[in-house]
This record gives C-alpha cells, structure tokens and sequence, in this order.
C-alpha cells in the first residue's frame, strides 16, 4: 500500500490502546458450526450463535428504542460490528459471524498468538528459505536475506506496512509456517472465534481461508491486552533497517521510513485522523476487498468495529464507513439495548476463579497476569508509539501525559491509557 498523503499539519498523540474486560457469561450451548470450505456469496440464513442468538441471523441487528440514533443509512460492507471494548457488548451488527476471506486482518490473530514467545530484542539473520512462500503480489516491508533484524523491527513491519515477508521470517522462527497456522488455529479455538480457518499466517488469499467481523473482533481485544501489541498497533511511522553497503571500506546499514497504513490512526486526502484511534488493523486482498477492524476512546467510551468488504468502491471506502460506525457507537453508548457479547475465552471461566485473577464481580484477588498497577506508558522514539505524542508533519516527538484509569476486570488486565487526538 502507498504511503498515506500529507495534508497539513496535524498532530497524533499516541499512547496505549485501551483495554478490554471481557464478559465470562457466555451460553454453552451456543457453539459454531464448522468453518465452510468456500465463503457464500450471500449471508447465510443462520450463522453461528456464539455470542448470542441475534449474532446469527442475516442482517442488521439493532435495537432503535427512544433516544437511540438512526445507524448510517449509506453502509455497504457485507458485513460489520460495533461494540463496547470494556463491557463486551454488542451495539449493533451486520452478519457479523459471515465467514468471509479476512486479508491482513488475520494478521492481529498471528501476533496474538506469536508475539509473546521472542523478546523484541532477540536478534534473526534471515536465510532464503524464511522467505520461501510468500504469495505473488503481497505487500512487503523491504526485508533483505543475508540481512539482521530485531524482532521488534518485525513486529513494525507487520503491523505498519503490514508486511508478508515479515510475517514469513517470524513464522520461520516459529518453528515454520504450518506449525504457526497450527498454532493460530489452536488460539483461535481458545478465543472461541470459531468462525475462523487458518491457511496462511499472513492474510493472503488461500482457499478455504475465512473469518468473520465476530471473530477478528475477538483477536483484536485479546491482542490488545498486549502492551507490546498496543504499542506496535498504534505507531504511525518508524525507522526500518535498510540494506548493509561498504563506505569507505566499513560496512554502514541505514534506515527507512514506514508509515502506518491504516488510514484512521495515518490521515489520507480524503480520510482525517479519527479523533481518539488507537489502532488496530486493517487488510485488502482481491477476494477479501477491503477489511479493518479499529479501536477509539472518546469520553471514556472504548470501542471496537469491525468491517468487512465494502461493496462502495470509493477510495478508503472501509475507514469511512467504520468512521460513521464509531461516530454512531459513541452516540448510541449507554441508550441502545445491545444484541449480543463479545465471548470471553475458555479458559477465562476457569481462572478467574484461581487465586491471583480477577474474579467475575470485577474484584481483583491478586496480582494476576498483567495485572501491574503502573501504567503503561513507554515505548522508543524511534518507533513513534505508544506514550509519544508524534507530529506527523513535523517530526516533533514529546512524552504524553496520558490519563490512567482501570475498569472493573473479570479477565485479568493490564492498567489502561487513554489515547487522545488533538488536531488544530
């Protein structure tokens, strides 16, 4: 994908994305069928129920009693979902559990379930066969063989210029591409996104390959527990190694610049910096069109939307139809009666009753897993992101002073930052 066009001068503060409690009530009997071979051309008449019965019927499901706003009445995606980040709720949806092909979307599920096994600092010389399969056509972040990166360098490859090739050395580290998609697959199940059938780590077009607005919804708020994954979601430009060259008889590797391309947190012509965007992804392939799944704080407000496939070709067609869904989300919060939830995963149940989690009334036991009361709020300047305030026009980097608030948890936690955005 280009780099997003300048449009004057605007400012980003970035910080963590907010994070996410998740609702542990979830009916078990609601299990999903088996994941098709192929995506129907139409929404199925009945769909999965995970989540709640309404999530599995064709159409918008939306509950407009008095105060509610009148969703947008020009959305054309297949299919799509708003919901509350911290509560679980389902605002509003669209065939949210239609599988459809994901695109680079399906990459938040791979770092999911692969960014916490290497530190950022581990260091990988990559070979020819760690760029062995990566389909004709896909988008790239420049890595070179022969050539040494980070593993963070990797992670803003991925997530910035969501790079195959990046997401092909990460799986060779991983013990291989197949043993990553087994891995992905196995998460995927954990998180009872069982909408989902994993090929390809990277998103590419591959038979049999689907996910639904549901599902990559999941993936987002479980990553978004991450402080590693907030951080690299929400970074909108970095300095990326470039090819080793002799000067003057000693070896000197310079950098690059990568921007961010999501067109919410980057700005484009036609599509401005959404106020309070804090990532997450988005994805375009031939057979998936144009997919995002983004999330935005405003007025204490968290939320998550997903869309798949716009069937308007207008350019940035997907980050303005997901703008008009925050902007309805944000209104209808604390009017609309929601239609749905977004599940907890399995073993979510079972451990907020274990001593150091958090139990289902919110009340903390102990200091379960990421549960630290510092807030987190730093990250290099040079990768721009969370806790740095970066001015896209002019470089200008300044630590944020960011507002710290917890919510009541009944899935252990991080602390949380709010991210504003300022534009003059």
């Amino acid at each position: 994908m280009p780099a997003p066009k300048k449009t004057g001068k605007r400012s980003l503060l970035l910080a963590s994305a907010t994070l996410l409690s998740l609702s542990l009530a979830a009916p078990a009997a609601l299990a999903a069928p088996r994941p098709s071979t192929s995506p129907s051309a139409t929404p199925p008449a009945h769909m999965s129920a995970v989540g709640g019965s309404r999530l599995g019927q064709a159409g918008t499901q939306v509950n407009l009693g008095s105060g509610v706003p009148v969703l947008p009445k020009d959305l054309t995606a297949r299919s799509w979902i708003v919901a509350d980040a911290e509560s679980g709720e389902v605002l509003a949806a669209h065939n949210p559990h239609w599988q459809l092909p994901p695109a680079s979307t399906l990459k938040m599920l791979f770092a999911d379930t692969v960014l916490p096994r290497f530190p950022k600092s581990t260091k990988h010389k990559v070979v020819p066969a760690d760029m062995a399969g990566i389909g004709a056509g896909s988008s790239m972040v420049g890595i070179k063989e022969n050539e040494t990166y980070t593993v963070h360098d990797l992670w803003l490859g991925v997530f910035l210029r969501s790079g195959n090739d990046a997401v092909h050395v990460l799986s060779s580290m991983n013990g291989g591409v197949e043993q990553t998609v087994k891995d992905m697959q196995a998460h995927a199940e954990e998180l009872r996104a069982l909408d989902t059938h994993v090929v390809s780590p990277d998103g590419y077009d591959a038979k049999g390959q689907v996910s639904s607005a549901y599902d990559l919804t999941l993936f987002a708020r479980s990553g978004l527990q991450k402080k590693d994954f907030r951080e690299y979601c929400s970074t909108v430009r970095a300095a990326f190694p470039g090819e080793t060259t002799k000067k003057k008889g000693k070896s000197v590797r310079g950098t690059f610049e990568i921007q961010n391309t999501n067109r919410l947190l980057s700005g484009d012509s036609d599509v401005p910096v959404y106020q309070g965007i804090a990532g997450v992804k988005n994805g375009n392939t031939t057979n998936a069109g144009a997919t995002f799944t983004g999330v935005a704080e405003r007025n204490g407000k968290v939320l998550l939307v997903t869309v798949m496939k716009p069937e308007k070709s207008e350019h940035n067609e997907v980050y303005k139809e997901t703008a008009k869904l925050f902007d309805w989300g944000f209104e209808a919060a604390g009017k609309v009666t929601p239609v749905g939830e977004l599940v907890a995963p399995k073993s979510a149940a079972q451990s907020s009753a274990q001593p150091g989690t958090t139990a289902a009334n919110g009340k903390k036991d102990g200091s379960g897993t990421g549960g630290s009361s510092k807030p987190v709020v730093s990250a290099s300047a040079g990768g721009g992101g969370v806790g740095i305030a970066l001015a896209i026009t002019g470089g200008l980097l300044a630590l944020l002073a960011g507002g710290v608030f917890l919510v009541n948890r009944r899935w252990p936690l991080p602390d949380l930052v709010r991210r504003r955005s300022s534009r003059p």
